[in-house]
């Protein structure tokens, strides 16, 4: 594929959001910030969330709900190549944050679940019910490594609930177009796995091993899975890290193709544009969004306008 810069000098991107006037949504993990790429490449800031914004989306309201680690990584310049390392002495956990795009108030909305504090929240995605399902991706020390599930919480703030676990450092995860399956990838495994939706915050889980959950792909050699959307044809299209690119992963077959970018930290992914063919890509080692057309149509998430 060929691409194009639309931004640099991005303190590692990710959870892109395409806006209806052209402009793109995005967190820096590594400044704390939601911030904005304008139609000519420059960068403002939006919000000031703190800790490590890691994932974003509209919800119903038109503000931007944030999936936020707490700042759970140390991060090393190799060059201008950024590079998240350690889990720092200060981190305490993560959160859910609502931001009031308006005036840039940032609001907490969930840091615990029945009573367990929220370790590291990465991403999330909205359903046509108005709640939303995230992960929590956990963190890693030098000799332990937690595992963690995925949660579905109302955006209003007044419920929480953890709905699948355990999980080894889930990270990104979507639905199918219909709504009927989701999907979670594990980072270190390279795996991508799905569960039939049965109503607002549940799924069908037949069996205790893996969660309960159906492998849909796991990925060869060394490969690890960051955040990921869903495409129009039901394509799950996961940002790969060390192989960096996107990998799409058929969803009858889990056959994949991987599409290359030149950034072993290739993170996320969205669509918008024209006839929502574009498709827009986060490349956080070099702190670049880039974009390239895509073969179909993206799927339109939930309250995208």
């Amino acid at each position: 594929m060929e691409f194009t810069e639309l931004a640099a000098g991005l303190r590692f991107p990710e959870g892109p959001i395409a806006m209806q006037d052209g402009t793109i949504l995005l967190v820096e993990i590594e400044r704390g910030t939601l911030s904005r790429v304008t139609t000519d490449g420059s960068v403002e800031v939006v919000a000031e969330c703190g800790g490590g914004p890691n994932g974003a989306a509209l919800g119903p309201d038109g503000a931007v709900y944030i999936t936020n680690n707490g700042g759970c990584f140390e991060w090393a310049d190799f060059g201008g190549f950024l590079f998240p390392g350690g889990v720092p002495e200060s981190w305490t956990g993560g959160c859910i944050q609502r931001v009031d795009l308006g005036t840039g108030a940032v609001e907490v909305l969930y840091d615990s679940c029945d009573g367990r504090p929220l370790r590291a929240p990465n991403d999330l995605v909205f359903d046509a019910h108005g709640g939303f399902w995230f992960t929590d991706h956990g963190v890693r020390g030098e000799r332990s490594s937690d595992l963690t599930g995925v949660f579905y919480a109302a955006a209003d703030g007044s419920s929480i609930q953890e709905v699948i676990l355990p999980l080894e450092a889930p990270n990104g995860i979507g639905l199918s177009p219909d709504g009927s399956t989701l999907y979670v990838a594990e980072t270190h495994t390279g795996r991508v796995w799905k569960w039939a939706v049965t109503g607002p915050g549940a799924v069908l889980i037949p069996t205790t091993l893996h969660a309960g959950g159906e492998l849909l792909h796991g990925a060869p050699g060394l490969q690890l899975f960051d955040s990921l959307a869903v495409d129009s044809g039901g394509y799950v299209c996961v940002a790969t890290l060390s192989n960096g690119g996107i990998t799409v992963i058929d969803p009858s077959s889990g056959e994949a193709e991987h599409l290359g970018t030149d950034d072993p930290l290739t993170t996320n992914i969205c669509f918008g544009g024209q006839d929502h063919r574009t498709a827009f890509i986060t490349c956080s080692g070099t702190g670049r969004l880039i974009s390239t057309h895509w073969p179909r149509p993206g799927l339109r998430l939930q309250f995208e306008g």
